[in-house]
């Protein structure tokens, strides 16, 4: 079974939306953890219409305070019953077929890490042909020049990799941090370069986006991956160049 986490903050507009996505897919042995941020726009209530209507393999936690998407995650990972653990957060969008060639591509390669390539969408999830081809493989030392593996197409093996690496830390970028600390405790994450899923992007000043991110990858290199300063320079050129041809879809790692 996939135990299917999402973490849900004022997600009104696209959570119904969601659950009919995960509800269509091919592969169906699955069950959707859906944990509640303390959303003020009445999230939960459409959730829980949905599950009094009779859809049994889906799970409303409520967190009892607003902690962020990293805490909500761990939380929905500690309530997980499945083999394998698929974050997906609640404005993205998954392929119907996302499940089962993922699960199938696990299987084949024995990853216990796996993740898929993606395409940049509107702020109506419509897709806008730039995709994000991914690596066959990634390691720590790879993986610090390109921020490739994105959140709603990776996948665990809790048979192979141990839960408790999995959880994410409260930081800038917790996915990120997550990833790396998974890599350099010696996994490596195995690519499947097949487009599976839709990364709706909302219009925001792409020149605010820049600054922030370029100060949260720095924080990354110094405080996670624990690289000097002449270090963090090296990867973060690596990383610019990679990120700005990603953004154009131009990238194929």
């Amino acid at each position: 079974m996939v135990s299917i986490v999402v973490p849900v903050y004022n997600a009104a507009n696209y959570i119904e939306n969601t659950i009919r996505m995960v509800e269509e897919q091919t592969y169906t042995d699955w069950e959707l953890i859906l944990v509640d941020d303390c959303s003020t726009d009445g999230s939960a209530s459409i959730i829980e219409r949905i599950i009094s209507a009779g859809a049994k393999k889906i799970r409303l936690i409520r967190m009892e305070f607003n902690a962020g998407a990293a805490n909500a995650r761990n939380t929905g990972i500690d309530a997980s019953g499945g083999r394998y653990i698929a974050f997906l957060d609640a404005d993205d969008v998954w392929k119907p077929d996302k499940l089962q060639k993922q699960i199938d591509f696990m299987e084949k390669t024995g990853a216990a890490f796996s993740f898929h390539a993606y395409e940049f969408g509107d702020r109506d999830a419509n897709p806008t042909g730039k995709i994000v081809h991914v690596p066959e493989k990634l390691t720590f030392r790879k993986a610090l020049s390109r921020t490739v593996i994105f959140t709603t197409t990776v996948m665990f093996d809790t048979e192979k990799i141990d839960m408790e690496i999995i959880h994410m830390p409260q930081v800038p970028s917790e996915d990120t941090a997550t990833w790396w600390r998974i890599l350099k405790s010696g996994y490596e994450a195995y690519g499947l370069d097949e487009n599976l899923a839709i990364y709706r992007r909302p219009g925001k000043s792409l020149s605010s986006n820049k600054f922030a991110a370029i100060g949260r990858i720095w924080f990354l290199y110094r405080n996670i991956a624990g690289l000097s300063a002449p270090a963090s320079l090296f990867y973060f050129g690596g990383w610019a160049v990679r990120a700005t041809l990603r953004r154009l879809g131009l990238s194929r790692v």
